[in-house]
């Protein structure tokens, strides 16, 4: 598999959206991979951590987010959705789920159907470890701030608003991955 191809045939043009989306995700592969060779316990596919933490945020193109260069027409936070289906479409189930599963520390059913968010009224969580770590290293890295990082207290604040059990979440994945 060729992540970068995939990154090339949905974001064709040299500009800064695509610059966006890959210091981001550079950002949020190379955490992962120090994360998998910090905790070799773990056990964690290196190979597909770093083609996951590449191509979790490909469907971003497609959305309304113009502070990020983004001038589609679907609500940002279809944009794990959206990736999801175009790497199903190529026959990358164990990618689209790490797509579709990484919004905030992932969105319980409940949650998609009491907030009535845009999205397919599922589980969109994080399961398997490899997941887990992909959406707990993209808390990191705001791509409305290029090339910066948060602190692990900056990364949970920004999920408070969003609920407690998010930041729950983000804390054993601290306890975990850290």
């Amino acid at each position: 598999m060729d992540y970068q191809k995939i990154i090339d045939e949905y974001y064709p043009e040299e500009n800064r959206l695509r610059e966006i989306l890959m210091i981001h995700s550079r950002q949020v592969a190379d955490r992962c991979l120090k994360i998998a060779k910090t905790h070799p316990e773990l056990k964690l596919d290196e190979h597909f951590l770093e083609e996951a933490a590449m191509l979790h945020d490909l469907g971003i193109f497609a959305t309304d987010a113009p502070g990020i260069e983004c001038h589609g027409t679907e609500p940002y936070i279809r944009h794990g959705i959206i990736g999801a289906k175009i790497l199903r479409e190529k026959g990358w189930e164990r990618h689209a789920r790490v797509c579709e599963r990484h919004t905030g520390t992932g969105l319980s059913k409940w949650d998609i159907e009491q907030q009535q968010l845009p999205l397919p009224h599922k589980d969109l969580m994080p399961v398997s470890i490899e997941e887990q770590v992909v959406c707990y290293a993209d808390k990191f890295y705001s791509k409305t701030r290029p090339g910066s990082e948060r602190s692990v207290v900056d990364a949970m604040r920004s999920l408070e608003k969003f609920g407690w059990d998010g930041v729950k979440r983000f804390q054993k994945w601290v306890d975990l991955f850290e």
